[in-house]
């Protein structure tokens, strides 16, 4: 078998657990935080590097509404079944990388990596996301080639796969929907506030063997809690995010 055939291959299975295989790499988080100590002598240090590290993961949620928020009814940014795609995104986020969605990903789990400030924690997350997508992206890319033919074709040419090219932005053709990111992606904040504020804790308690939390991270967490149980209640028991 051919080495890129093997990757869709390997892509479609990964596709179907995509939203589970990342949690492997939890324990590899929590191993790193529990058995090296902070490298910074001042606890300002520390708290601004944490906040550069959630600001990171921001970045990749941010990079998630914008691809959510204006994507065309029949899209697949949620199935773990089969890619779909009612037509090809070529203008928005998608006229300047052509795997957003990923690339979000991606910075969320890098800004999360960053967090304990373990040197060996974003290389061995970041080589693994890569590794991870790139057979993903291999298998989507087939089935859009498949799909949309010479159209694929010209926009991959010209549309980087994972390093964004800002210059070649194009307004998207679909107007952004806040509903739509609500409704699809107001657990992402909670994802990022409970990771920095559980690796935050196991360090803290490690280092002073005791439970011990700071509090920003308390705060933070509690609040994307409560914005969490709104919309999830919003989601369930209303139309108001419906679009």
């Amino acid at each position: 078998m051919k080495i890129l055939d093997q990757f869709v291959r390997d892509g479609d299975r990964l596709f179907r657990w995509r939203s589970y295989f990342p949690l492997l790499l939890v324990p590899v988080l929590v191993a790193g935080v529990m058995t090296t100590p902070t490298p910074f002598s001042s606890r300002v240090f520390e708290r601004a590097w944490e906040t550069l590290a959630v600001i990171v993961a921001l970045v990749g949620l941010g990079l998630r509404v914008w691809a959510v928020g204006s994507a065309p009814s029949g899209t697949s940014e949620r199935s773990t079944v089969n890619p779909r795609a009612s037509e090809l995104r070529t203008t928005g986020v998608y006229s300047i990388v052509r795997h957003p969605l990923y690339v979000a990903n991606g910075l969320m789990a890098f800004g999360l990596s960053l967090f304990p400030a373990v040197w060996y924690l974003p290389i061995v997350l970041a080589t693994t996301t890569l590794l991870y997508y790139e057979r993903i992206a291999a298998r989507e890319e087939a089935f859009l080639i498949e799909r949309f033919g010479e159209v694929f074709d010209t926009w991959s040419a010209r549309v980087p796969a994972v390093v964004p090219s800002p210059g070649a932005y194009k307004r998207s053709t679909t107007r952004f929907s806040w509903k739509k990111v609500l409704r699809h992606e107001f657990h992402g904040l909670l994802v990022i506030a409970a990771g920095a504020f559980v690796l935050d804790a196991l360090q803290e308690s490690w280092r002073v063997r005791a439970w011990a939390a700071d509090d920003p991270w308390i705060w933070f967490c509690a609040a994307s809690a409560a914005l969490f149980l709104i919309f999830a209640a919003l989601k369930r028991g209303t139309r108001l995010l419906e679009t």
